[in-house]
């Protein structure tokens, strides 16, 4: 009881209503818990504030640090040593004609060069802009390009006016500490049947502020002018008197560069001298082309081995030095920022129409140079490996110095550092060292160590930026977002442009082409690595096995009902130009644009393209020789429903929708239907392969071979013959030149094809 009475008084004592000291200590309590809760929260508002400041400061400092990325170089040693161009290291390649923008016009493989050129008008012309500098389609030459260039030593230029010609022979002599003497000799000759015609020619020297030039004049003629810069110490260039022959009506002009380092020389390098050295040189080249490529013994005629070497002349007369800062944005950085002022030396597609570096054309590029000249092309590959960022990345379009950007569009400046474009390098770099994988020669093992940490962090870009949406999956980004306008969205980093990919640009797509890409250059890491020693070996060729596993191919891209591999992605083939009015203000008159109207839904499927894409497995040699899927390809590409034509393989089936049809009212197809001398090359190459290998297919095979080869080198020597030119690409009805011309880059490999290197 006193037990159970004490609990109930202490009861009675808490539930007393008038307990001023029970409800105060209450109060007291609540209060301190009051305050207690808020020191909490102010504590945890003060902490959040600092994490807040501090994730802020963190999350600016790492947008700030991913948006210098793009413009930081990459950690590895370069390449190519600083110096390498210079004329002490590398005299015979000093002076060149790196310009490949004009017509005729030297300079050194440095970023102040003393620059020369030619320039030249008929006197009394009525008609504006006679003033011949710059290459230009525009300007409706009969022809023009190099008949014979060493790269080296000399070159012979032939350009046909309409009632004249031109010829610009220049020779090179070493000698001194400077990149020796050279010469030129430019003579103007009427044709024929054409109306008497006068000709001025206007020949200049300009310095980029370096140095000085002192012009010697007397009885109103330049005889010569004096210079110095510190790159070049003295030197003197002279202008020969032109001499009017009237045997042949050519007015020739010699121009002479003499260096002021050299301390014995022969002679001038001019008249007879220059005559003979000329004439060595030519007959040199002309052994020792027929020694590469192997032509007179094919059963070629004198002028078809002409037209082959002026198409190889042009391809390497074409090689330009350029010294700049690309333009280029990341998704990181509010606006373009400046690459680091670099040098690249290059060869270019096109003389007239894109006299700069483009990434993937080079690698078709150094194909042909390379046989030539493996020591040029090792030089061209580290120019441009060296050329990588800190992501590993490489701006896909060169546009370096005022020069090149003037023939820019400014759409096309800016390049984006999440944009691709085919790593054609690996394929360059498996056929340049033919013994890849195995023990290589000191000086391709030392380039290929020197090489290889850049070409690792390149193809791990790839990997990391162009994965797909499934396992061992690929897309390219940089696609034309705009659906509104485009019948097909462009794909520009393909390199394939307006080629037919998923009607809806989505994250979903996979791209089979570029999954061929990276099994190739899967294989040609794990084989450098195994030449070079290289402990990652392994990791190479494991995925090289998974990429090209044709169970792989199968499963992402080869669509059963169509017999082809396909793109996938979010498609729909009812789409099709309209035109419609646009509303416009009361009293103006009516305007119509044309616009995209998609007339079935699209969805996840396979996209129905057959042409270049589809042929991928096969043209890098992915797919057995015992493969159905070889044996539909080949049956596929015969069927003139579909690529094959008298003159070349098409790039889209003449049977597709947008087969020829123009993806905007302002935009002509480019990829959709014509033919493209490089992918052809290599349809012609994965042919030739097939057809040396035991198979079902290997007789088919051979026969298609055989069939095209013939077919496009005998299309692209009878329209040279015709037009005077090499195009960019050629129809599929007609077989004629299409496009830029000249257009002496991949369209070149006319030669390898006439020689059978593949």
């Amino acid at each position: 009881m006193p037990a159970t009475r004490q609990r109930a008084v202490r009861r009675s004592h808490w539930d007393q209503p008038d307990g001023e000291g029970v409800r105060t200590g209450r109060t007291s309590q609540s209060h301190r818990g009051q305050r207690n809760l808020s020191s909490i929260l102010l504590n945890m508002g003060m902490v959040l504030g600092i994490l807040s400041i501090l994730w802020f400061c963190w999350a600016t400092y790492m947008r700030w640090w991913l948006a210098a990325q793009v413009v930081t170089p990459h950690s590895s040693p370069a390449i190519l040593p600083d110096g390498a161009t210079r004329a002490s290291v590398s005299p015979l390649r000093f002076w060149g004609t790196y310009r490949p923008q004009v017509y005729f016009g030297m300079k050194t493989r440095s970023p102040k060069s003393l620059v020369t050129g030619l320039m030249w008008m008929e006197q009394g012309q009525s008609v504006p802009g006679s003033l011949r500098h710059a290459c230009d389609q525009g300007d409706d030459l009969e022809r023009y390009g190099w008949l014979a260039h060493d790269g080296v030593n000399f070159g012979q230029q032939e350009i046909l006016e309409r009632d004249f010609s031109l010829s610009t022979d220049y020779v090179k002599r070493p000698g001194g500490e400077h990149g020796g003497d050279w010469s030129w000799r430019i003579a103007v000759k009427q044709k024929r049947n054409g109306k008497p015609r006068l000709v001025s020619l206007l020949l200049y020297i300009a310095t980029d502020g370096d140095g000085y030039l002192e012009p010697s004049v007397q009885h109103d003629r330049l005889f010569h002018v004096d210079g110095r810069t510190d790159e070049l110490g003295s030197f003197r260039l002279m202008f020969g008197e032109p001499m009017t022959s009237g045997t042949d009506r050519r007015t020739p002009v010699e121009v002479q560069f003499e260096s002021g380092s050299v301390d014995h020389r022969p002679g001038p390098l001019a008249g007879e001298a220059f005559e003979q050295e000329l004439s060595q040189h030519r007959a040199a080249f002309n052994r020792r082309f027929n020694g590469v490529f192997g032509l007179q013994n094919k059963n070629y005629t004198t002028q078809e081995v002409e037209v082959a070497q002026a198409a190889f002349s042009n391809m390497l007369g074409g090689v330009g030095y350029f010294y700049g800062s690309s333009l280029v944005e990341s998704p990181f950085a509010n606006n373009p920022v400046a690459y680091w002022p670099a040098a690249l030396f290059t060869a270019v597609p096109s003389r007239s129409f894109f006299p700069r570096g483009f990434l993937w054309d080079e690698g078709f590029h150094q194909l042909l140079l390379g046989r030539w000249d493996l020591g040029l092309s090792q030089e061209v590959m580290a120019h441009w490996l060296d050329l990588l960022n800190a992501e590993g990345w490489i701006p896909r379009e060169q546009i370096l110095g005022g020069e090149a950007r003037s023939r820019v569009p400014a759409e096309f400046i800016v390049q984006r550092n999440d944009n691709a474009n085919p790593p054609t390098f690996f394929w360059t770099l498996r056929t340049l060292f033919p013994g890849l994988g195995g023990s290589l020669p000191s000086a391709d093992t030392a380039f290929l160590q020197r090489a290889f940490p850049r070409l690792r962090s390149w193809f791990e870009w790839y990997n990391r930026t162009q994965s797909g949406p499934l396992p061992n999956s690929y897309r390219w980004r940089g696609r034309d977002a705009d659906t509104s306008l485009f019948l097909n969205p462009k794909t520009l980093t393909s390199g394939l442009d307006d080629y037919p990919r998923a009607s809806h640009p989505s994250g979903e797509e996979r791209h089979v082409d570029l999954l061929c890409w990276m099994a190739q250059a899967a294989g040609v890491m794990a084989d450098i690595a195994r030449s070079i020693g290289e402990p990652h070996e392994g990791e190479y060729s494991r995925l090289h096995s998974v990429l090209s596993d044709e169970e792989n191919l199968v499963r992402l891209h080869w669509a059963e009902d169509l017999q082809a591999f396909c793109d996938w992605g979010n498609h729909s083939d009812a789409v099709m130009l309209v035109r419609e009015r646009v509303p416009v203000p009361p009293g103006a008159p009516p305007q119509t644009r044309v616009v995209r109207v998609v007339r079935r839904p699209s969805a996840p499927q396979f996209v129905s393209a057959f042409g270049y894409v589809s042929l991928f497995p096969m043209l890098l040699r992915l797919l057995s020789p015992k493969s159905p899927r070889l044996g539909a390809t080949l049956s596929a590409l015969h069927d003139e429903n579909k690529l094959w034509t008298p003159f070349g393989l098409r790039s889209l089936a003449r049977s597709h929708p947008l087969y020829l049809k123009r993806n905007t009212e302002h935009d002509p197809p480019y990829w959709r239907g014509y033919l493209w001398i490089n992918i052809n090359y290599l349809a012609a190459g994965a042919l030739h392969h097939y057809s040396n290998l035991d198979g079902p297919y290997q007789i088919q095979a051979q026969t298609l071979y055989q069939q095209l080869r013939r077919n496009l080198v005998k299309n692209i020597l009878r329209e040279y013959r015709k037009t005077g030119y090499i195009w960019e690409n050629y129809s599929d009805s007609s077989g004629a030149g299409r496009g830029s011309h000249p257009f002496t880059g991949w369209s070149s490999l006319l030669v390898l094809l006439m020689a059978e290197q593949y």
